[in-house]
């Protein structure tokens, strides 16, 4: 009963997944830290803005929530650069798979700026 198998008998497909998706792991790593950093500014603002929504009585909302989607933008804007600036020294097929990956990985960095 269930006892007849030891083991898998051929690779398990996703390994070759995880070492795909790794391809660029550095590299957007270091891209996102680096982004962090350099504008560690608009991303303190985008916070504060989010806040003052939040805080924000009835007759302000639409205006500080207009003021915290700008802010999110304009951290898109940057991020989008980044990454269209590097995937362009990529071939197409390689190009995709890096904008997913990078897609991917900012998604979990900063959710509120998935491109």
């Amino acid at each position: 009963m269930g006892r007849g198998r030891e083991g898998a008998r051929r690779a398990v497909p996703r390994a070759r997944v995880i070492r795909r998706r790794a391809r660029f792991g550095d590299v957007i790593g270091r891209q996102l830290d680096l982004f962090a950093r350099e504008r560690a500014g608009d991303i303190e603002e985008t916070e504060k803005r989010l806040a003052a929504y939040n805080a924000a009585d009835r007759d302000e909302a639409e205006e500080r929530y207009g003021d915290f989607v700008d802010s999110v933008d304009l951290v898109k804007d940057f991020l989008e650069e980044i990454r269209d600036t590097y995937s362009q020294t990529l071939d197409e097929p390689t190009r995709d798979v890096y904008e997913r990956q990078f897609e991917r990985e900012l998604a979990k960095r900063w959710p509120r700026f998935a491109l």
